[in-house]
């Protein structure tokens, strides 16, 4: 029979599209993947609606209704649950259906099937760990069903929240109910992911864009077929189509990639809460260092705490001591040399920690006092002395080093900064015959790589591992002793009201790795601002202290968790479009947003280039976000942008770079 099709693409447009199809039935095709022309292109839809009859909305009379090339999908990818979830997403987040249902779905045209990761059946351990007093209340306070608010389990590295998950997890299971457990990235935290596989068997699904778009397919309809009840997995895996929810986990709630740098740039936390309020279920999430805005709320008794303050495997948390920098100093100081070396001789290991890749960190001209930057983004580029070149962090260009400035031909040029391949010579040199190994993106890109270097280190095969934010992130190792922040500045002076914050966290986060199983743990924190108190709080692991100062730094300066923030980025390949388009765009939201806050800007971004692009931001800020979302809507009916711009939406920014 002839069934007329409403179809969403992957486009900024807020409406469907009719096409039709030849069916044996109208439940055939709702949920499924078409290939179709969209305009001159051919596109992927997705089928939200299908009748015999044409849709009211479609102005086309039914000859004149083009045909789907053909269905992508064997069996219904989607229902209308995951298309709520989408206009939802897209009323939020101010994107449009189809952008948001695309972002949803997995992006594999056929299943594959591998050879399962996961053992048979699923099983729950009986008596595997007992659990602290702590735990088992806040155990008991996740699974209450006398209340549905959302919990956040709050604990010292170390202190045993991955177990009082999967308790929760176990408990949620045996009445029938399913659950998302969400980790920061899948292969930072894969200790996690092995936990959740060999407890809860073939009934565990894995779900992060790191899985072939075939296997992230074939697990996706696992899922909706009610073959996985729990699923694991990174900020995407908030969508998984689960069909009774029960819980949802929110595992180092802190973590900045739970926030998409793309449309729709949605907050996996914000979907969780939506969520759970649609499915009536339990919302917990955990860390030892929470994001302002949790803490906020804990402490305003929007989110029920329950701490956990002692650390389960015996260790004593470590002794952390601040090493001033100052002129002359190299990138190890002599105490940190000295207690690498009394941690090898006591048969343990060492972190060494920098968040910057590459050798050095620029190139500077000691004549003229140029500096080196890309040609496509205004950052300068670092030296990474094994490949060979000047690279872009942001873009990926890259050049080889000139031997002479190329602003005035001086000869007198040298490097600043350093990163972790500077860190590894300089190790390696003063640590003859010690096992080393650098993980960074520029080390384990492969496959299976980081993972292997990670298991290294917890054998006891590697006495000293170097890295970046990879090594600081719910990784345990038994016979680690020493971590040396090499640099705790390398974020601090980034001009962004949350760059304290994110030093503090990280700074934490990396100390908590230390001397878990043993009584003397040691962190050295070197840096040039010993006075700063985000690293004067670390040093004291001062959690109620840092927090309620910054808190008091965000009261004064309007910022979240006091206000909400949508931010709009116009961006253009020529710097006047992109400065005229932000100044036109600002003339019309000043009225829209006045009396429900204010419009900060229009200026150019800290980041004024990226990819060749010119980049101008305005920022709305006030104390709810409804009013503002109504005005960037009222603003999108009116605008007319010229074809050379684009813009970006981003409410609840992360960053403001």
């Amino acid at each position: 029979m002839r069934v007329y099709l409403e179809v969403l693409f992957n486009v900024p447009v807020n409406q469907s599209f009719t096409y039709s199809a030849d069916c044996e039935s109208v439940s055939e095709a709702a949920g499924k993947r078409v290939e179709t022309r969209f305009g001159s292109r051919r596109m992927t839809g997705y089928v939200i609606a299908a009748s015999q009859s044409v849709p009211p909305s479609c102005p086309l009379p039914a000859e004149e209704i083009k045909p789907v090339t053909r269905f992508i999908d064997q069996e219904p990818l989607f229902d209308g649950a995951q298309v709520r979830l989408a206009r939802w997403i897209s009323s939020f987040y101010l994107c449009s259906p189809g952008e948001a249902l695309a972002a949803m779905l997995p992006s594999g045209k056929r299943e594959s099937t591998p050879d399962s990761v996961f053992t048979d059946d699923l099983f729950f351990p009986e008596g595997t760990f007992s659990l602290s007093s702590e735990q088992e209340t806040a155990v008991q306070g996740i699974v209450d069903t006398d209340t549905t608010s959302p919990v956040y389990l709050h604990g010292i590295t170390g202190s045993g929240k991955t177990e009082v998950f999967l308790r929760a997890a176990e408990i949620i299971l045996s009445r029938g109910k399913d659950i998302l457990y969400l980790v920061p990235e899948i292969g930072l935290t894969h200790q996690v992911v092995e936990a959740i596989q060999s407890r809860f068997g073939s009934a565990a699904a894995v779900l992060h864009s790191g899985l072939t778009g075939s296997r992230r397919l074939a697990e996706w309809q696992r899922i909706r077929r009610g073959e996985a009840r729990i699923v694991v997995g990174a900020r995407s895996a908030i969508f998984a189509p689960v069909k009774n929810l029960g819980l949802v986990i929110i595992d180092e709630e802190h973590d900045g990639s739970y926030k998409s740098g793309t449309t729709p740039r949605y907050h996996a936390r914000q979907v969780a809460m939506h969520r759970c309020s649609e499915a009536n279920c339990p919302l917990v999430m955990g860390s030892a260092t929470p994001s302002l805005e949790a803490w906020y709320q804990i402490k305003t008794g929007a989110l029920r705490m329950y701490p956990l303050t002692c650390r389960l495997s015996g260790g004593s948390p470590p002794e952390i001591s601040i090493i001033p920098l100052g002129a002359g100093s190299g990138a190890l100081s002599e105490p940190l040399i000295e207690e690498v070396r009394k941690t090898k001789e006591a048969g343990r290991q060492s972190i060494i920690f920098l968040n910057r890749r590459g050798f050095t960190h620029f190139l500077r001209c000691n004549t003229c006092g140029y500096s080196m930057v890309c040609k496509n983004c205004s950052v300068p580029l670092t030296l990474h002395r094994g490949d060979g070149v000047m690279k872009c962090h942001y873009c990926g260009w890259q050049i080889r080093p000139p031997e002479s400035c190329p602003e005035c031909n001086s000869l007198d040029v040298g490097y600043a900064g350093f990163g972790t391949e500077y860190i590894e010579d300089e190790v390696r040199s003063l640590f003859p015959g010690y096992s080393v190994q650098r993980v960074d993106t520029d080390t384990v890109r492969g496959k299976d790589r980081l993972k292997t270097a990670l298991d290294k280190f917890r054998r006891g095969e590697t006495d000293i591992l170097l890295g970046t934010q990879m090594v600081a992130k719910g990784l345990n190792f038994p016979g680690l002793r020493l971590v040396g922040i090499a640099l705790a500045d390398t974020g601090l002076h980034m001009p962004d009201f949350r760059a304290a914050e994110r030093t503090f966290s990280l700074i934490v986060q990396v100390a908590g790795r230390a001397g878990r199983y043993f009584p003397d743990g040691r962190v050295l924190i070197q840096t040039w601002s010993p006075n700063n108190p985000a690293i004067v709080y670390a040093s004291r692991c001062d959690i109620e202290g840092f927090y309620a100062h910054e808190l008091e730094q965000r009261r004064a300066l309007g910022f979240p968790p006091f206000s909400r923030l949508i931010r709009l980025v116009f961006r253009s390949k020529r710097e006047k479009t992109a400065e005229t388009g932000a100044a036109g765009a600002a003339a019309i939201l000043e009225p829209l947003v006045r009396g429900h806050g204010e419009l900060m800007g229009p200026a150019e971004c800290p980041l004024s280039l990226i990819s060749g692009n010119y980049r101008h931001q305005i920022l709305l800020r006030g104390e709810k976000i409804t009013p503002l979302i109504r005005a960037v809507n009222t603003f999108r009916s009116e605008y007319k942008p010229v074809s050379a711009l684009y813009i970006e939406v981003d409410v609840d920014p992360v960053h403001l770079l």
